[in-house]
């Protein structure tokens, strides 16, 4: 999925409780009235569709189908598991608990005295591993990966992970 497009299906009676609504949104973005009627029949406009994101949709779903549900899904959990496995032998905690994390997005807390950006700048530069910081409260404090695309299990999760330690 190209980043910034954001796809969205609602039902029938989700879209009877939008045209219903007694008050109007709070924002024109995402105001699932004027889309519905950009999208449907009365193609009344609402925005510049983004059309370089549609073809990389477009492509990216053309290489799901090339490589396979299965296998993409054998993937993802390959590097998700090898990534989840390397990082506490680091030093690293991970954020989510045991049963609970996905294989394509892995959140660590920062070892203890280990500078945010310098990790992620070492990463970038040493692996080309682009990875993202802690927000808000969470800023400094921990990382979040997703590894995007076929990268295959040496992405981050193997080889790059324990060459960084």
């Amino acid at each position: 999925m190209p980043p910034g497009l954001a796809p969205l299906t609602i039902s029938a009676r989700a879209m009877e409780r939008v045209r219903g609504r007694s008050s109007p949104p709070q924002s024109w973005y995402l105001d699932l009235g004027l889309i519905a009627d950009y999208v449907g029949s009365a193609r009344r406009y609402h925005h510049t569709a983004p059309v370089a994101m549609v073809f990389a949709l477009h492509a990216g779903l053309g290489a799901l189908l090339d490589e396979g549900l299965e296998a993409a899904w054998a993937r993802h959990r390959a590097v998700g598991d090898a990534l989840q496995g390397a990082l506490p032998d680091l030093g690293f905690r991970l954020f989510a608990e045991e049963g609970r994390r996905l294989p394509q997005l892995t959140s660590a807390w920062l070892p203890e005295g280990v500078e945010d950006a310098g990790v992620r700048r070492a990463l970038l530069d040493r692996f080309g591993i682009e990875v993202g910081g802690g927000l808000g409260e969470l800023a400094g404090e921990g990382l979040a990966h997703r590894p995007h695309g076929p990268r295959g299990p040496g992405a981050l999760g193997g080889g790059a992970a324990r060459r960084v330690g």
